[in-house]
């Protein structure tokens, strides 16, 4: 929203100067972004005239003007195809600084003598485009400073307005901010209503009141549709960021910046057998007033006449009725109360945006639509003449302005602040709000055209806003530190966090909604949440996985040249659940899960010296997850199994307590192929509410006894994994007491001939140790073969001499 400051102060013009004035709207909620001179820094021009001109001897383009300064007469060599008797333009004098700090002096020109330069809009720097000099009003007083004459001081302020202050997209929108934050009175325009001189009406059907709430309009006859838009419009147009096109469509934007009121002008010869206000119907087209033609449905509205539409309601008119300088004399003037919800998103459906639609889709006044109907026909008449006629107001279906209490003690104890009642009744006449008081309740009836008054915080806002959060002390809270008990059987998010990122992976937060592509190929969901109103067109669902943002992190830094990526999310992921019921942290019918996942890409360990570089594999990762279980690893099962994200024969379920936890593998190479990158980065995920189960520490007394370490290799056949064997030593551990002094073991050593081959070596190392007494040769062979032989009858393993 950009503010010329000069008319905002035509409303309400207090004693501030321009950077304060952008200060206390800043802080009242209406950031400024930026403030800026209608045009850069010069000096010595004034307003000058040409009073005599005559073709340059020697240049068949230059001309040779005599030009009255207000003071003297000067001879100018002018280029400027518009340059001729009577013209009154800006003159840079002798000893003028231009801007770019350009200095004018006196200058020859084929041989004559030029005393300064007559000046067009660019090289004052007021506009980006030029046809040659910039004509001013014939009125315009000689010599007086251009600066001051086209108030070239002017700072336009440039306002980042929040989607529910959809008042302020206005003049007197903002005007009614600095009045209420000054308690200076405020000065709007006239809306007395214009003499009503004929008798003709248009006949208007509304027929969707979920549509249109209030419709009105009146018709004038006898206009002059070319009629020259006024300077002072023009110029405050164009400081509000609009182009001047024609004085009807110029009034109607004018009154748009003014009041808000978003309106359209229809020739009244395309629409004279009237007008119906209805939703569209399916397969209708419409071509807009910037020329593109849409198909229509059912979810927007239309203002039609003959069965045909002719206007986008609320959003954009039609060309078919619109306004044309050369030949239309008699125009109807609409002026309408949308519903928000009706209009909301529609245009952004078409993907184009409207001044209209940004307005109506946020909610637009609906009470003072006859007083700002009244201030457009008053500037037709003004500019473009005619005869009026008198208003036809149909209110169909008007929204009931809500009631909103606000207790004042609920106040003080958010503000944090002991604000009195003196002060809210003060707040609140500032801001022009209809309100009672009982027992320190404030009963606040909201105004028409504010749409964001509904609860009772919105009131305490506005008591803050006005207030002032300057004012409001920087006094740390105070509140009873209680000391809680760290349970002993539970981890939380924080150190999760923290145990991943002691393994060397950093931590990474992405967007829970993501690629549907990713859903499908790295989940295996091909029915996901999808969303209502995606902030992308390709975020368009909830992730069950946090795996495709990994492997877009991953695909991001190797684009970047990054070499090595160890990266890990802690997050939610969604999943349809017919059994979630709604609850204060719960949606029904989404179950919403916690998930650890990581994924690690590139070299093992960063660069060095002392180790060779190799890539990191599944057994590095596997070992990762391990490392996170804690004591509980013993615990874990990596059975082989197949996942749609991971490579088929390089993934394994992982399962804790005969409950599966997670995942870890490889990246499949069908979904490796579609990346940016060379090599497959190993991915794990695990549920986070079983991550963070820790058992009960047991004491237990340390033994005096020594260790002793035994080594079993033995042949097995390739089709046996290790951790059958491992269960099968558990089982029979756990079977039998006398082999109850093994207390772990581990494989250390794979060997195969080849790759083809059927049978492989393996090596594991044994740790006994009895709590009483010393462990002699015969024990330790008696329990190592017991062991051999529990191998041996499950997998026919031959042991190696």
């Amino acid at each position: 929203m950009l503010v010329s400051e000069s008319w905002l102060r035509t409303f309400v013009n207090p004693t501030m100067g321009s950077d304060e004035l952008c200060h206390r709207l800043t802080m009242a909620g209406l950031e400024v972004e930026e403030s800026t001179l209608a045009a850069p820094p010069f000096s010595g021009v004034v307003v000058a005239e040409i009073v005599a001109i005559a073709p340059h001897p020697d240049a068949d383009r230059l001309r040779v003007c005599q030009v009255n300064t207000g003071t003297d007469t000067v001879q100018i060599v002018c280029g400027a195809p518009n340059a001729r008797q009577g013209l009154k333009a800006p003159l840079a004098q002798l000893g003028a600084r231009l801007p770019g700090d350009f200095k004018i002096g006196k200058a020859k020109m084929r041989g004559i003598e030029s005393f300064g330069m007559l000046c067009s809009a660019k090289e004052l720097g007021i506009s980006e485009e030029s046809d040659g000099l910039l004509e001013l009003p014939s009125d315009a007083p000689v010599g007086t400073d251009i600066r001051a004459y086209l108030d070239l001081d002017d700072h336009v302020i440039e306002i980042k307005m929040t989607p529910n202050r959809a008042d302020c997209l206005s003049m007197l929108g903002v005007a009614r901010e600095v009045s209420a934050l000054t308690g200076l009175a405020l000065h709007v325009p006239s809306f007395e209503p214009v003499p009503v001189t004929i008798d003709d009406t248009l006949p208007v059907t509304v027929l969707a009141p979920d549509l249109c709430g209030r419709f009105a309009g009146r018709v004038v006859r006898g206009i002059n549709a070319a009629a020259a838009t006024p300077a002072w419009m023009v110029k405050r147009l164009e400081r509000a960021g609009q182009r001047s096109l024609s004085a009807l469509v110029d009034i109607s934007n004018y009154v748009m910046l003014e009041l808000g009121r978003p309106s359209h002008i229809f020739d009244l010869d395309k629409v004279k057998n009237g007008l119906e206000v209805r939703w569209a119907n399916d397969g209708e087209t419409l071509v807009l007033l910037n020329g593109k033609e849409i198909e229509l449905n059912q979810t927007v509205g239309v203002i039609a006449s003959d069965g045909k539409p002719q206007s986008l309601a609320g959003i954009m008119g039609g060309e078919h009725s619109s306004v044309k300088a050369e030949n239309t004399t008699d125009v109807f003037i609409e002026s309408a109360f949308w519903w928000p919800e009706a209009i909301m998103g529609r245009a952004r459906h078409y993907k184009f945006n409207s001044d209209a639609s940004h307005r109506f889709e946020r909610g637009v006044d609906f009470d003072h639509v006859l007083e700002h109907l009244e201030r457009i026909t008053q500037l037709v008449l003004e500019i473009c003449g005619g005869q009026v006629g008198p208003i036809v107001d149909q209110q169909v279906n008007m929204p009931k302005p809500p009631q909103v209490s606000m207790r004042l003690e609920r106040c003080q104890r958010v503000l944090g602040i002991p604000v009195t009642a003196d002060e809210v009744r003060a707040v609140f006449q500032g801001l022009d709000f209809a309100f009672t008081e009982t027992d320190g309740v404030f009963h606040v009836t909201s105004p028409t055209y504010r749409f964001d008054i509904r609860i009772e915080e919105d009131l305490i806002e506005e008591v803050a806003r006005i207030y002032g959060f300057e004012r409001i002390p920087d006094v740390a809270p105070k509140a009873r530190a209680d000391m809680l008990i760290k349970p002993e059987t539970l981890k939380g998010p924080h150190l999760l966090r923290a145990q991943t990122a002691a393994l060397d992976y950093q931590e990474v937060i992405n967007f829970a909604f993501v690629e549907e592509k990713w859903e499908t190929n790295y989940a295996g969901n091909n029915d996901p949440i999808r969303l209502l109103n995606p902030i992308a067109s390709q975020l368009a669902v909830m992730r069950s996985s946090l795996l495709g943002g990994l492997l877009a992190n991953i695909e991001h830094n190797a684009r970047h040249r990054q070499s090595r990526v160890r990266v890990f999310e802690l997050g939610k992921v969604f999943m349809r659940d017919a059994q979630t019921k709604d609850g204060d942290l719960s949606v029904a019918g989404v179950h919403q899960p916690l998930r650890l996942a990581g994924a690690a890409w590139g070299p093992a360990y960063p660069e060095q010296w002392g180790t060779k570089t190799r890539a990191v594999d599944f057994f590095d990762v596997k070992s990762d997850v391990e490392n996170l279980f804690g004591a509980r690893a013993s615990q874990l099962r990596f059975d082989a199994a197949e996942h749609p994200a991971l490579h088929p024969g390089r993934s394994a379920c992982i399962y804790l307590a005969g409950k599966e936890v997670g995942w870890v593998g490889e990246l499949h190479p069908q979904w490796l192929q579609q990346l940016d990158i060379k090599s497959a980065p190993i991915l794990f995920e695990l549920d986070a509410d079983r991550l963070s189960e820790v058992d009960m520490p047991v004491l237990t007394a340390q033994s005096r006894q020594p260790v002793v370490q035994r080594d079993l290799a033995f042949w097995v056949d390739t089709a046996v994994t290790y951790q059958q064997i491992a269960d099968t030593l558990h089982q029979a551990i756990q079977t039998d007491s006398a082999l109850a002094i093994v207390k772990s073991f581990r494989l250390f050593d794979v060997w195969k001939a080849d790759a083809a081959a059927a049978e492989q070596s393996l090596a594991m190392r044994f740790w006994l140790q009895d709590a009483e007494v010393t462990l002699d040769d015969e024990r330790v062979d008696t329990v190592m073969q017991a062991l051999l032989e529990a191998l041996s009858q499950t997998y026919q393993i031959r042991q190696r001499a």
